[in-house]
Parts: structure tokens; C-alpha cells; sequence
């Protein structure tokens, strides 16, 4: 099973999700408080079910990576950079399965 860890930065808090094997598969912005990081992890906890939530991109060096995005168009996590499409499909399926059901991890 996934989990999400809320971390500390220099400017607020962000959260991370990761796959059950530890490799990291979504990552947030960086929010001013807690409690609006806490609301991002309940976003990605509700929309990474919908698979029209997965934005597909590519980058300008031609890697391929994703955003989730909330019902009203807003990114809620970014993927990091895959080498291939399928690679990223695979990412968008781990988000899928790891972000509606993953505990929190507070190590802010």
C-alpha cells in the first residue's frame, strides 16, 4: 500500500504520494499552511479514482509525465518525468490505486 508524507519546506508544506515499494508517483505543490496541504491529500484522495482527472504531457525535452487535476481544472499533483508513454500510463495506474485509500504520514 501507498502513502502520502506531508514534509516541511522552506516556504510551507507538501506532500508526496508514493507507491507501495517506496518510489515516489505524484507530487504536490507547495502550500503556505498545513491544513491546505491536509485538503490537497483529500483532493487527490477524491479525483485520483476519475481517470479524466489525468492531464498527459510532454515535456519539452520529450519525456512524458502527468497532472492530476481537481474538478474545477486546478493541478493537485504533478508525476515525475517518464522515459516512455507507457511508463507514465503504468504512473497514472499506480495514482490510481495508491491515492484513494492511502494513510498519511506527517513528517513536518
Amino acid at each position: 500500500m501507498g502513502k502520502f508524507i506531508i514534509k516541511k519546506t522552506a516556504t510551507g508544506f507538501k506532500f508526496d504520494l508514493k507507491a507501495g515499494n517506496g518510489e515516489p508517483i505524484l507530487a504536490s505543490e507547495v502550500y503556505t499552511t498545513k491544513p491546505a496541504c491536509e485538503n490537497g491529500i483529500e483532493s487527490v484522495k477524491k479525483n485520483s479514482a476519475i481517470e479524466t482527472r489525468f492531464e498527459k504531457k510532454t515535456s519539452t525535452s520529450g519525456q512524458f509525465y502527468f497532472n492530476l487535476k481537481a474538478s474545477n481544472g486546478q493541478v493537485i499533483g504533478t508525476s515525475e518525468m517518464y522515459n516512455t508513454a507507457v511508463s507514465m500510463e503504468n504512473g497514472i495506474k499506480s495514482v490510481m490505486k495508491n491515492g484513494p485509500d492511502s494513510p498519511v504520514v506527517d513528517e513536518s
